[in-house]
């Protein structure tokens, strides 16, 4: 078959999916190690005996509901590809919503951010991008997680440093300028995991205790003592918790308490600031 006529196969045979003609090409891509650009200018390019065996063989394990991004090896996010692997979530669109928020709200001087539970390492590896200036560490609970967030940082050049632990343990005392975080914020109850991509990401990172808060909860009430007066912290959660989160920000003394929608309309990213100290000065005066 020339190339032409796999791309219409393909995309016949994953119909039933989300997005069967962006799921064809990036199989297509990946097989054939070609830009997409090559699918347009080359239909009658006929692939090799091997190459149509793998497009067999990625179709099949497509079509079994496995994602595109593990069955490739790779995601896009902030234009930076990333590496994935079953080991970490695959990044998500919607997650750059809270790098955009971040740049809005950092200094202009040189800062020092951590991005807990960094997975691939897209939230920190995406603020480095926009600011190499800042000090950017990344914590993860699951070591070979953690052992792909420094391939990624190794192989983009972005110098982040990438501590195994969790939460803030391998922070010590440290203080920083902004906490970033998509932690687990999934009821074990939905019954969302059990279908589409989700059921072949690692439920350690979906689901948390107390109908999903509990880690959002934890992250909330830990953060005041890790942030420098004025800092920020901005977590990713579900899009039924922002009233929940904005709740335990306000009555733990946090200020500027905001939520922000996804692209889809949902409420998607809490953040706030960290008075600190500066409760102190506003009480004296």
């Amino acid at each position: 078959m020339t190339l032409a006529q796999w791309r219409q196969r393909l995309r016949e045979q994953l119909a039933g999916g989300e997005s069967p003609a962006l799921d064809a090409d990036v199989l297509l891509c990946h097989v054939l190690a070609r830009p997409r650009s090559f699918l347009l200018a080359w239909p009658e390019y006929e692939p090799t005996a091997a190459e149509c065996e793998r497009l067999n063989a990625l179709a099949a394990r497509r079509l079994d509901g496995e994602p595109v991004s593990y069955l490739t090896g790779e995601r896009e996010f902030w234009s930076l590809a990333l590496e994935v692997s079953p080991a970490t979530l695959i990044p998500r669109p919607d997650t750059e919503i809270i790098i955009e928020a971040a740049l809005a709200r950092l200094p202009a001087r040189p800062a020092t951010l951590v991005d807990l539970g960094t997975g691939t390492g897209a939230i920190a590896l995406a603020l480095k991008s926009e600011r190499p200036a800042d000090t950017v560490l990344a914590v993860e609970y699951n070591p070979d997680a953690a052992a792909l967030a420094r391939r990624n940082s190794a192989r983009l050049e972005l110098a982040i440093e990438v501590h195994q632990g969790s939460w803030f343990e391998p922070l010590a005392e440290q203080c920083f300028d902004m906490i970033l975080s998509n932690p687990p914020y999934i009821d074990a109850a939905d019954p969302h995991l059990q279908s589409g991509d989700v059921r072949f990401e690692p439920a350690s990172a979906l689901v948390a205790k107390q109908q999903g808060m509990a880690d959002l909860h934890y992250l909330v009430v830990q953060s005041r003592d890790h942030l420098e007066p004025g800092g920020w912290l901005l977590l990713e959660h579900g899009w039924q918790q922002g009233a929940l989160v904005r709740n335990d920000f306000t009555a733990l003394g946090y200020q500027e308490v905001e939520t922000l929608r996804d692209y889809g309309g949902q409420e998607r990213i809490t953040l706030a600031q960290w008075p600190g100290r500066l409760n102190a000065e506003n009480e004296h005066q």
